[in-house]
């Protein structure tokens, strides 16, 4: 479902996160949210153009009217990730726009307002995807066991977005936020074009943080023929 409000008159951005159970894209300005549609976690890479372009043909807006692009490059859903990333390449390509590169573990920890946070999300196969922030700068990301989490820094804030993360996690205390949303991607959004923190539109790569199940099955056939 599609919403609109005001305009303002400042900087324009298209924001997207393909990142998680459900997807989102917005056009804002001046901070503010004009235009936003919510996408279905499976079928990214049928609806998410039409989403944006329907969101445009909204608010009269083209490519090229755009300030800049601020997308979530992961970790999450692989497709989910790649079908994003690569839309947003193709979109700043096209329309000579800056990316804004963003990790979806830095915007779920966004949600804590001071602090330490330590951001997990389910990485699958006994594994958590975590980073550390502190004051909002990263000291690092990666992923982690679960008898691992106890190492964690003391102090910090336990924080995700999924309630599969929060419920594995019951002997923590591990605080359950919001998919990240407009209003918390805009908000580090504006932080990095304040500081020129561009993304290089050619080079830019997903934050898997670690290899796909292809490549791993490549590099054990390729293992298994080495002389």
């Amino acid at each position: 479902m599609m919403s609109l409000v005001g305009k303002a008159d400042s900087m324009r951005l298209l924001v997207i996160n393909t990142c998680g159970a459900e997807g989102l894209v917005a056009l804002a300005e001046d901070g503010s949210t004009l235009a936003s549609q919510t996408l279905p976690g499976r079928g990214t890479s049928e609806t998410l153009m039409p989403a944006i372009a329907r969101l445009f043909g909204a608010v009269g807006w083209r490519v090229a009217d755009l300030g800049a692009l601020a997308i979530l490059t992961g970790p999450g859903s692989f497709t989910g990730v790649r079908v994003g990333l690569s839309a947003a390449k193709g979109l700043c390509e096209a329309g000579g726009v800056g990316l804004v590169a963003i990790s979806r573990l830095a915007a779920v920890a966004a949600a804590v307002p001071a602090g330490i946070a330590v951001a997990l999300l389910d990485a699958g196969r006994g594994e958590f995807y975590f980073g550390v922030y502190r004051a909002g700068q990263c000291e690092g990301e990666g992923l982690m066991r679960r008898d691992e989490i106890a190492k964690l820094v003391a102090g910090a804030v336990l924080v995700t977005c999924e309630s599969r993360v929060r419920d594995s996690l019951a002997e923590y205390d591990v605080m359950l936020v919001d998919e990240p949303g407009v209003e918390r991607m805009l908000a580090l959004a504006e932080v990095r074009i304040a500081t020129g923190e561009w993304a290089n539109v050619a080079s830019v790569d997903a934050n898997y943080l670690r290899r796909t199940d292809a490549e791993l099955v490549m590099e054990r056939k390729l293992s298994a023929v080495a002389p």
